[in-house]
């Protein structure tokens, strides 16, 4: 009864619109003073405990470099080389919108920093060659879910601190998952096109492919700076930020002169304020997984789940189902510190590694940001698009399918996850 009483606190604050961090801490709060007696000084320790991590040390520095990287001009020269490299294929912008939000993925780690950024960009080029705007924001939204699973990744930094996981294995986890995904969103971009008769929407050149990479190639180092850092053991995770902030001020106030001291405190101040509200979530949520723990609802769930069924493959498929409906309501960040302390004791019964674990969960609650009615990027493109959020939604769905399937392959192939941790890391 008094588990209902705190989800149902969170429900109701959640549906009259209160912010997701009050929400959280405030239904918190209420259960504590009815049912716990403990000391004030307890929540402020457990709320400060949530967010005391050095790793999460990276979530400022990457959302720095995204916000960088977008206003020193970094994402349209990435967006110019790939228009260059598949362009020339059917649905050309599609499979370009797909390639440079692999390369961008490799830099920010953020699906809202990838949406905000190069989808403005991918937008407005596929909306003047003649796309229209349903499959515009629907490929733009479906793409930009790759930015958190091909490594960097903030959601697998904050699922690191709170599972007490590798992150650098859950970012090499993460690296061959994410590239199916792009090659199943290029798959069914290339029926759509063909179904629709998209054009080609520019010859492949050699030599615009050459002047084009050379435009992009320092911006092109970043990934290759970050991923082969931390995999060669050179820097943290943590510190990999550090180096793609610097590396991103490089290029935009010595290379390309693009950003100035105006731009710069604007962006500083943009990430100050994202980083303020991503851990104030966490901090929120940390009380609430905290009551939960204390409150044995991790031990409940799992007696729950693992009396649904025998069979492992079911219920990897109600865990699945629980992360997809949790990412409908829930921001990233909130969903993984409650739902990790609850799920993955579970998960680790059925034998699952915490590492493929974390890649399972992040990318359902990508899925999620695709979804009404909380839907995050759908949000940011509609506004980017200047369409109506209903037109999001419906442009993306069918964009949902082949992200489903590739679900399902990371979740019964754990393989396709454990293969690169296992061989950089075991």
């Amino acid at each position: 009864m008094e588990v209902i009483l705190l989800f149902g606190s969170l429900a109701i604050m959640l549906l009259l619109g209160v912010p997701v961090a009050i929400a959280l801490a405030g239904s918190a709060l209420l259960f504590i003073v009815t049912n716990m007696t403990v000391p004030p000084f307890v929540v402020a320790h457990r709320m400060i405990n949530g967010v005391d991590s050095f790793p999460l040390l990276a979530v400022p520095f990457f959302i720095l470099a995204g916000n960088l990287m977008n206003t020193a001009g970094i994402t349209h020269r990435i967006f110019q080389f790939a228009l260059a490299l598949v362009g020339w294929l059917r649905g050309g912008l599609g499979h370009v919108n797909v390639g440079a939000s692999v390369i961008f993925a490799g830099m920010s780690g953020a699906a809202v920093a990838d949406a905000g950024g190069l989808g403005a960009i991918e937008i407005k080029a596929m909306r003047d060659a003649g796309y229209d705007d349903e499959f515009s924001v629907g490929i733009t939204a479906a793409s930009s879910t790759i930015g958190p699973i091909i490594p960097p990744s903030l959601p697998m930094v904050i699922y690191g601190v709170v599972a007490g996981v590798s992150i650098g294995q859950l970012f090499a986890a993460g690296f061959i998952p994410g590239l199916i995904m792009a090659l199943s969103l290029m798959g069914l971009v290339a029926y759509i096109a063909w179904k629709r008769n998209y054009p080609r929407d520019q010859a492949f050149r050699l030599s615009v492919l050459w002047f084009t990479f050379r435009r992009a190639f320092l911006s092109l180092l970043t990934p290759v700076i970050i991923v082969g850092g931390i995999l060669s053991g050179a820097f943290t995770p943590t510190e990999a930020a550090v180096a793609a902030c610097a590396w991103a001020l490089f290029l935009g106030l010595v290379v390309y002169r693009t950003l100035t001291v105006p731009r710069f405190l604007r962006v500083s101040f943009d990430t100050i304020e994202t980083t303020a509200v991503v851990l104030l979530v966490v901090g929120a949520a940390s009380i609430f997984a905290w009551v939960l723990t204390a409150n044995r609802v991790p031990e409940l769930v799992a007696g729950m789940l693992l009396a649904a069924s025998d069979r492992p493959w079911v219920i990897l498929l109600l865990i699945n189902l629980i992360l997809l409906i949790v990412g409908c309501f829930m921001e990233t960040v909130a969903a993984i510190t409650i739902m990790v302390p609850v799920l993955l004791p579970v998960a680790m019964e059925l034998g699952i590694d915490p590492v493929h674990f974390g890649v399972i969960m992040v990318l359902n609650l990508m899925i999620g940001l695709l979804t009404p009615p909380v839907g995050m990027v759908l949000y940011v493109l509609a506004r980017v698009a200047n369409i109506r959020f209903e037109r999001a939604v419906v442009g993306t769905a069918p964009f949902i399918i082949p992200l489903a399937l590739v679900l399902l392959l990371i979740t019964f192939v754990p393989q396709v996850a454990m293969w690169l941790p296992t061989l950089l890391y075991r």
